[in-house]
Parts: structure tokens; sequence; C-alpha cells
């Protein structure tokens, strides 16, 4: 049977529950292909399956933040989903800031080596540091899933590096993300 992996890609086109900005570029949008790209090596690979929280770059989900975030979370319970990953990109009031780093509930739990290695994966694919993985249990999406889950922050929005990056080739986000993946399942 196929490993279900939800794909949450991080916020809305535009509020309620839109993301940072940072050099001429919206998250909203650098994650929505992000994602559409990992789940489609996913579905391409019959070891698993693959769905989005978005499904096209205009979708709105929710009328507020709260019912925005219970959207994505409520998808993944429904559909009894294996794996939950947030896709996001960073943001800091330090320009020079840049890397990958992510966050799960409790670093005991199964979502922490399945982090790390997605946060592997993105830094080998792109080049950008690996910040690490930590534990953030505040989070919606990480305490409301009845999964493993991570949130993934590719790379900062605020960095003029990390950005060009994330808008030029999302493609590479999405295999180091694929390739972690693979590693954490052994199918590498």
């Amino acid at each position: 049977m196929a490993i279900k992996i939800f794909i949450d890609q991080g916020h809305n086109p535009q509020n309620p529950n839109a993301g940072a900005e940072g050099n001429g570029y919206r998250e909203q949008d650098l994650v929505y292909y992000i994602g559409v790209y990992l789940a489609e090596l996913l579905n391409a690979n019959p070891d698993f399956e693959a769905r989005l929280s978005r499904n096209s770059p205009t979708e709105i989900l929710g009328t507020s933040i709260a019912s925005s975030l219970a959207a994505r979370v409520n998808a993944a319970n429904e559909w009894g989903a294996d794996y939950f990953i947030s896709i996001h990109a960073n943001a800091s009031e330090i320009a020079s800031a840049s890397g990958t780093e992510g966050y799960v509930y409790s670093t005991s739990g199964e979502g922490y080596p399945f982090a790390q290695n997605i946060v592997a994966g993105i830094s080998e694919a792109t080049g950008l540091e690996n910040r690490g993985v930590y534990a953030r249990p505040t989070l919606y999406v990480l305490r409301r899933t009845a999964m493993p889950a991570t949130l993934i922050e590719t790379g900062f929005i605020t960095n003029a590096y990390d950005a060009n990056l994330l808008n030029n080739s999302p493609e590479l986000f999405a295999q180091g993300m694929y390739n972690g993946i693979l590693r954490y399942f052994g199918l590498d």
C-alpha cells in the first residue's frame, strides 16, 4: 500500500493567512510551486500517494487564519495521511539570514527524523545551509495533525540569494525534499 503524504503549501494567495514577502516575492506563491513539484515526484513513484492543500495558485482555504489552518489539518486527517509536510519560506529582519530548517511537535516523535532527512535533502540539492530541526509544539499544523508532521522553512525570502533560488529553481527544493523522503524510508 502506498505511503500517503499530505503536502500543505503554507499560506493563502491573499488574506486570510497570507505569507511573508521579501525581495519582490510572496511566500505563498513560491511554496505553492514547490508543493506541486513535490506532489508530482511522489505521485510518479508507486510507493507514494500525495495530495496538496491548495490545488490552484488562487485557491484560498478558510475565512480566517484559524479556519485556514484547520482546513489544512482537517484535510490531512480526513484523508488518513501517513505524513504531513507544511512548506514555508522563512523571513528575518537580518537580510543575511539564510538556509533551510524544520520544525516538529517533538524531537522524540517520528516526525523528527522525517524532518531531518527532508532538511538535509534540501540542503544537499540547493547548497543552502542546513540550520537543523527544532521542536515547536505551539504550531497548529504540528499539534493538530493525527500523523507525524513537519513544517519546513525552505529558505529565507528576505535573503536575496535564497529568494531568487526559491523563485527560479522551485524544482530543486522539491527534488531535495523528495530525496530526503526517499532516504527516510530507505528507498534511495
